[in-house]
């Protein structure tokens, strides 16, 4: 019981974190440049692969995915530690594909991005992590 609740929090932080970054995505200028000229440069410059977007654009789009795919990595794992817990901590291919998504989180947090989203994910990589082995304490022992 303990390992569901640690991943569902794991997953509802991840979710958290993505439906944040989806309404910054949309409301307000939390993502737009403080330079207001660069601003307008994004919204009028097409990226080399093709003349049908702008750079702006295909940021705005870039952050709508990214925040769809942390939201539905939440959505599945929180549904699976709750409704499916036998199906989640015996299936390695799903207890390490979330590690695996978890992780590339973490390690693009720390490279690429700030301190609350590091954080965030900090936090869930560790219940994460935790849950699993809570869940699998017997193949230690």
């Amino acid at each position: 019981m303990l390992a569901q609740i640690l991943i569902t929090i794991s997953a509802g932080i991840i979710m958290l974190l993505g439906l944040v970054h989806l309404a910054y995505t949309y409301f307000g200028d939390k993502l737009h440049p403080r330079d207001t000229d660069l601003l307008a440069r994004l919204k009028t410059t097409s990226p080399v692969i093709s003349r049908q977007t702008s750079v702006w654009k295909a940021w705005i789009g870039f952050n709508a995915s990214h925040s769809l795919g942390a939201i539905l990595f939440g959505a599945i794992f929180g549904y699976l530690a709750l409704e499916q817990p036998m199906l989640l901590f015996h299936s390695y291919f799903l207890g390490f594909t979330g590690l695996i998504v978890l992780g590339a989180y973490l390690v693009m947090a720390k490279l690429y991005w700030f301190t609350r989203p590091l954080q965030g994910i900090s936090l869930a990589f560790l219940f994460y992590v935790v849950g699993f082995i809570l869940a699998n304490i017997h193949l230690f022992a």
